[in-house]
């Protein structure tokens, strides 16, 4: 089999900055020829250092970066093939547009006939023919990110960098220029590096796909198998609308979740095995059990719907239902006090008792990335332990079986951690800094002053960014021996 021919390759490339922080932490990717590659995340995930690092920019901390085989790493912007398109287009308000797409073909002083024919060229590409001798001031933002484009094509680069490009633009023309970008990216050949926080737009555009999160690369695939099959429940809440559970993998093929077993298509996880269960709302079938809560149902029959066999049914009470546009978009509480989104294109008001079902293949099921909180820790004199720099109690018989200046590990379980509203009546501080609900309850990332993460499961509502004191009871702190 031909190996791929990798026209970009990064390899373990950190970017740590003078306050400590890593924008990048061992960050490794290769892009083939010609393919258009999607960088994904939210805000201060790293992607736009990863795409600068690339074009030169900035310099990576570790780790080296290829082009073509060739170790550009510490090679200056202006000497690697790349061209970088940006947010803020930076087109030159004093040029008009031809001058402006002209720009770097002056500078590297190509005779003016060949300039001539490769400007229109580009004006052509980009759909911009008739607009040679406009100011840029007088087109619209769709028009001048045609030029933006158009200026960084003209130089024939190798590689094309796309840093949010279409950010600037109302939804209509943002979606008409995602068209015509992989209409152009089909019509030129070359590489795109694309980087974008606007999960659609990554679908939509992207050969394959990078998500990243927290200076790391959580998942690289296809929009496909980044959709259908998340390998984490972030990938999952991220890409997309997602229903995320706890669950227990029974057997091969058989998980139990929302207090019910269910058939599904996932083995290796082996038995009784705590695992987290993701269904996508739009694969969810639902049909009213009592029609006469339903104004019109005659033509809704659920069995023309599901396919035969024997699936598990679960049962719930509407509780709000919004018009999307295309579809109805639902909240239901099953009778055992379970929340699931339902998308679907047939109104179920609010109040209306209603049935589920989901088939085996669309039930997603993952690796919990961890059971508990876990962190290195050191018994102290009077059988305290120490751990994320302070001092906390354990129980007598928890205590007992250590000795003081012994390392140990110790694990706290998501709901023993308490939040407290005023966070100085905690023995840490910190903020919440990721919220994911799981159907019957809220689990959050807590960053602490320190820059440490705690997982807490609670039942409480908190906002991202909320300021809380954090406190663990003796009794809660399990402390095991180290290997």
């Amino acid at each position: 089999m031909k190996q791929p021919e990798y026209i970009i390759e990064v390899n373990h490339v950190s970017k740590q900055f003078e306050d400590g922080k890593f924008a990048l932490n061992d960050v490794s990717l290769q892009v083939q020829k010609g393919e258009f590659v999607t960088i994904l995340g939210p805000s201060g995930c790293g992607k736009t250092t990863l795409l600068r690092c690339i074009a030169g920019f900035q310099v990576a901390s570790e780790g080296d970066i290829l082009l073509k085989g060739e170790d550009i790493t510490q090679t200056p912007p202006h000497k690697r093939p790349v061209n970088t398109v940006f947010q803020k287009y930076a087109l030159f308000p004093h040029l008009n547009v031809f001058d402006n797409v002209a720009f770097g073909l002056k500078l590297k002083n190509v005779d003016k006939d060949s300039m001539i024919k490769r400007v229109k060229q580009a004006l052509k590409t980009v759909g911009m023919t008739d607009y040679e001798f406009r100011d840029v001031d007088s087109l619209s933002g769709g028009q001048q990110q045609r030029v933006a484009i158009a200026r960084a094509i003209v130089n024939q680069p190798e590689v094309l960098l796309l840093d949010e490009p279409l950010a600037a633009l109302d939804l209509k023309m943002r979606k008409d220029m995602q068209l015509e970008l992989k209409e152009m990216h089909k019509k030129l050949g070359i590489t795109f590096i694309y980087v974008t926080h606007d999960q659609e737009e990554a679908l939509t555009l992207s050969d394959r796909v990078v998500v990243m999160s927290e200076g790391r690369i959580q998942q690289i695939g296809t929009p496909t198998d980044i959709y259908n099959e998340p390998v984490n429940c972030f990938v999952a809440d991220f890409i997309g609308e997602s229903n995320i559970l706890n669950g227990t993998m029974i057997r091969d093929k058989r998980v139990e979740f929302c207090d019910q077993e269910f058939d599904c298509v996932d083995s290796g996880f082996g038995e009784n095995t705590p695992v987290d269960v993701v269904i996508r709302p739009e694969d969810i079938y639902i049909w009213a059990t009592d029609k006469n809560a339903q104004p019109d149902l005659s033509d809704y029959d659920p069995e023309d719907r599901v396919p035969k066999g024997k699936f598990t049914k679960w049962y719930g009470t509407v509780v709000s239902c919004i018009f999307k546009g295309v579809h109805y978009e639902m909240v239901i509480q099953t009778d055992n006090d379970y929340e699931f989104m339902v998308q679907d294109y047939h109104e179920f008001l609010p109040g209306t008792k209603v049935g589920m079902l989901v088939k085996p293949e669309d039930i997603q099921v993952m690796h919990k990335e961890r059971l508990w909180n876990t962190f290195e820790g050191e018994m102290l004199e009077g059988g305290s332990v120490l751990f994320l720099d302070e001092e906390w109690e354990v129980s007598d018989s928890t205590a007992e079986r250590f000795s003081a200046g012994e390392k140990v590990e110790v694990r706290v379980s998501f709901e023993r951690v308490t939040l407290l509203d005023h966070e100085e009546d905690g023995v840490l501080q910190g903020e919440v800094h990721f919220i994911l609900y799981k159907g019957d309850h809220y689990h959050l990332t807590i960053r602490t002053d320190d820059g440490d993460d705690l997982f807490v499961d609670t039942n409480d509502v908190w906002d991202d960014g909320d300021r809380v004191g954090i406190q663990i009871a003796p009794s809660s702190i399990r402390l095991c021996k180290v290997d």
